[in-house]
């Protein structure tokens, strides 16, 4: 970077840093929230436990036969499954939902950046305008 910066001139230098070195950052950052996003709400984790009892509560089957007993473990372990589906179906869309607003906006966000010389310069000639 050195040898470079001594035979470009600073509008070069500017172009350079703002189009590539902090476009770059911009995008690693992006990318950044979304993996954040994806660990933070444990989406492939609950992805792969989705039918399992939740908070694993589990009922024994008891020993010896009684069918009223198994049918009562049967239907508590049913519900403990279901109810962890359910819990887990919620959290897989709210993140998925957040992930999808991270999508959209680290778009915005890196098209402003991208943008925001040619904003500027429009800016102030339309101040111009107006003032004059």
């Amino acid at each position: 970077m050195e040898k470079i910066s001594k035979s470009q001139n600073i509008l070069f230098q500017y172009f350079q840093w703002h189009f590539f070195d902090s476009a770059k950052n911009v995008l690693i950052a992006w990318r950044n929230f979304i993996f954040f996003n994806l660990n933070y709400f444990s989406i492939p984790l609950l992805l792969k436990t989705l039918f399992s009892p939740w908070r694993r509560y589990r009922w024994a089957y008891p020993r010896g036969f009684s069918f009223g007993k198994y049918f009562e473990v049967f239907v508590s372990n049913l519900f403990s499954r279901i109810m962890g589906a359910i819990i887990r179906v919620v959290l897989i869309v709210f993140g998925l939902l957040v992930e999808i607003f991270i999508i959209f906006g680290g778009a915005i966000v890196f098209l402003v950046w991208i943008l925001l010389p040619f904003l500027l310069i429009y800016g102030i000639f339309y101040g111009f305008k107006i003032l004059f």
